[in-house]
């Protein structure tokens, strides 16, 4: 079959070498020969292509308004216009589709014209429909492999914007350099991490913006880039900002972590690689430095007074052993107690307590020496390192001062306020040769110091270390005494001389130690009293004293009281008067059965919750003595003031009943208690010639060896038994 006019018509061929995207097109032909608009689809016709038809350029123009197409198959002569206006509309357009221009036009004009304009190819007529085949895919596979590449060059425009995009909006700093590590790229960071524009820096060394204890880092990692590991450098290096730009307040440096790797370059046929330079990306991590140094500073430093803490200052006591050690030297370590410091906090709140701490470290601080250590371990507790001492007088100067400086009154907000010091003073190889020993032997120096009578210094002896020791294990034996037992109550009876018999007894602890025996209260009452197991020897006390006088009243003696005694921490916790009452209770006791015996130095708290507690007890009905009346400061005001039921004149007077002035003494106490309606007991009878002065000085009620040591209840229960000439005798 022939096309008229086109020569032989072959049938559709198969072209083994169309791609997919050749296969899968759109075609539109532009011609005004309709048989031959219908004869083209089935020539070319191929799997996935599909053609759409036109007769003129304006009927080609609507179709591309309205589809794209790969390619146009374009007759030269057409009614309206030329095939050339076409090609001059699609590039107006800026259209891609390919152009394969039929024009049975003799002349080279019109084929010129067609190219110049963009048409892919130029089938003359008549032609070969093999010719016409090749032509469409030779433009198809033009046209896809352009499609193909401007899809690959967008790709990589795209990728290429990305990448700038970050390397130019990183909040790192990244940046390249030479082999002679110069910049030679920059993104902006620069400009807002260190105030540099980039062209400032760009051909210029690395180390121009580095501190110069840094430079020789670096400049080792860049002069030997064949040493580099695998994943480059990582290394902190600290970058100077711009003095030029950046805020005066804001001067100085900033660090960095920098991750900097070599760069090659190989050459086709070539096996040595080409050093190009370095890449590197600098993070800013001062922030994180800050808050290390912070984070550091707080678990070495106290926080109130951003002095070196208990780790701290062990551990440059360590180091200052070792030091000494190696030179045969001498240090001193000084163990400061702040006098009173409870007395600022329960009157004033801690915040004045807190500036009152602030104040001491202040002062501390001015009597030290460049290479003295100054912390604070904790409350009021301070401690003192003085290396590199010639003679313990040199610790002691620095002691003197400190006392001295205490004496200046510290202003407070309340008003001024003045403290004193008790300090403790170890020295090195002489008191101990680790840090927890000369610690620790400082610190027992100024306990007693404080038992002294506080405001003074004092050096560590071996004695004081052996009496540490003995208080040490008195308190551990203290905690399991009563889990143990081992207390026991002694009784002293309180006799009327002219009733002549036992009208009341005093009740007195015991401890039977495991191994020191038999211990009065002297020995381990304050101790108790200091580490918080008076109450609980309290309770037992009134308990046992409750019980025995019950299990006496219910064996005859239905009249005999009891008296024991309170500590004055028994009246800071809550509680004491409800324990009194409901042991009396339990035990099924009168409340006038009982009298607690206090001290002078409790009224002299003449604090509410004292004197609230006194009075419930009296309310309660339970007796109120006053022990060893007369040696303290009493005054007529406290017995107004106190409901007090009885008075106790102390064993001085009554020992010194033959000196000058005794006399008097006893007559004004008997005189008081008389005038106040008060009971009388005197303490310390040993003959009956005291015996019979008290009696006629007014006084009835005594005790004593006279009539009896304190004994235990057995021994008590046969002195009740006594006739009363036996009890004289």
């Amino acid at each position: 079959m022939v096309i008229p006019g086109e020569g032989p018509f072959l049938g559709p061929q198969p072209l083994e070498t169309a791609t997919q995207a050749e296969l899968a097109c759109r075609i539109l032909i532009v011609d005004d020969d309709v048989p031959l608009r219908q004869t083209l689809p089935r020539v070319l016709a191929l799997a996935g292509r599909t053609f759409d038809e036109s007769g003129s350029v304006g009927e080609a123009i609507q179709c591309l308004e309205h589809q794209i197409y790969d390619l146009v198959l374009l007759d030269y002569r057409l009614p309206d216009a030329t095939g050339l206006a076409l090609l001059d509309w699609l590039q107006s357009q800026h259209r891609e589709e390919a152009v394969v221009m039929i024009s049975g036009e003799d002349g080279i004009d019109a084929a010129i014209g067609a190219l110049r304009r963009g048409a892919d190819d130029f089938v003359r007529k008549p032609y070969h429909v093999a010719q016409l085949q090749r032509a469409v895919q030779s433009a198809l596979h033009k046209a896809a492999l352009e499609r193909a590449n401007r899809a690959m060059g967008e790709r990589l425009r795209a990728s290429e914007r990305l990448h700038r995009y970050l390397v130019e909006s990183s909040p790192d700093l990244v940046f390249t350099l030479d082999p002679q590590a110069r910049f030679t790229f920059i993104n902006p960071r620069i400009e807002s991490l260190l105030g540099y524009e980039r062209n400032q820096l760009l051909n210029r060394p690395f180390a121009t913006i580095l501190l110069p204890d840094d430079v020789p880092r670096v400049e080792m990692l860049t002069s030997n880039p064949d040493n580099a590991p695998a994943s480059g450098y990582n290394l902190e290096l600290r970058l100077c900002r711009n003095r030029a730009s950046w805020p005066r307040a804001s001067m100085g440096h900033i660090t960095v972590a920098l991750n900097a790797m070599p760069m090659y370059a190989r050459s086709e046929g070539d096996s040595n690689q080409k050093h190009l330079g370095t890449y590197g990306v600098a993070r800013d991590i001062s922030e994180r430095k800050r808050a290390e140094e912070i984070i550091s500073f707080q678990a070495y430093h106290d926080q109130l007074t951003h002095l070196p803490n208990r780790v701290l200052f062990k551990d440059r006591l360590e180091v200052a052993i070792a030091q000494a050690q190696r030179r045969s030297g001498t240090l001193a370590v000084m163990f400061v107690d702040i006098d009173r410091f409870k007395l600022v906090n329960d009157t004033y709140g801690h915040s004045e307590g807190d500036l009152l701490l602030r104040g001491v470290a202040t002062r501390l601080k001015e009597t030290l020496r460049r290479g003295d250590t100054l912390a604070r371990l904790g409350g009021d507790e301070f401690t003192i390192l003085l290396p590199d001492i010639n003679q313990p007088e040199d610790a002691e100067i620095i002691a003197r001062k400190v006392l001295d400086l205490m004496q200046v009154p510290f202003q407070l907000s309340r008003g001024d306020f003045r403290v004193s010091a008790s300090i403790g003073i170890a020295l090195f190889p002489r008191d101990g040769d680790s840090a927890e020993s000369l610690t620790q032997h400082a610190d027992v120096a100024m306990y007693q110091v404080k038992r002294s009578g506080r405001n003074g210094f004092r050096f560590f002896d071996t004695e004081l270390n052996a009496h540490y020791r003995q208080r040490i294990e008195l308190e551990n034996d203290l905690r399991t005494a009563l889990e143990r037992d081992e207390f026991e109550l002694f009784f002293q009876p309180q006799i009327s001389v002219s009733q002549r018999r036992v009208i009341a007894v005093e009740a007195l602890i015991r401890w039977h130690h495991p191994i020191h025996g038999l211990l009065s209260p002297a020995s381990f009452i304050q101790v108790a009293e200091e580490v918080g197991l008076i109450s609980g020897i309290s309770r037992w006390v009134i308990d046992r004293a409750a019980q025995q006088l019950a299990h006496w009243r219910a064996s005859g003696y239905p009249d005999l009281r009891m008296s024991f005694n309170l500590s004055p921490h028994d009246f800071d916790r809550e509680g004491i008067v409800e324990c009194i009452r409901d042991t009396l209770a339990r035990h099924r006791l009168p409340p006038d059965a009982m009298d607690v015996e206090i001290t002078e130095s409790v009224m002299m708290q003449d604090t509410a919750a004292v004197t609230a507690k006194v009075k419930q007890l009296r309310e309660v009905g339970v007796g109120i003595s006053i022990d060893d009346f007369g040696t303290g400061y009493s005054a007529l005001a406290y017995l107004q003031k106190f409901p007090i039921s009885a008075l106790k004149i102390d064993r001085s007077f009554v020992r010194d009943l033959d000196s000058p002035g005794t006399h008097p003494i006893i007559s004004a106490i008997t005189g008081i208690a008389r005038g106040f309606g008060l009971h009388l007991v005197a303490e310390g009878v040993e003959t009956a010639a005291q015996a019979k002065m008290l009696r006629n000085l007014g006084c009835d009620c005594m005790q004593g060896y006279f009539f009896s040591r304190p004994v235990d209840s057995v021994a008590t229960s046969k002195l009740l038994e006594l006739l009363p000439d036996q009890l004289f005798a």
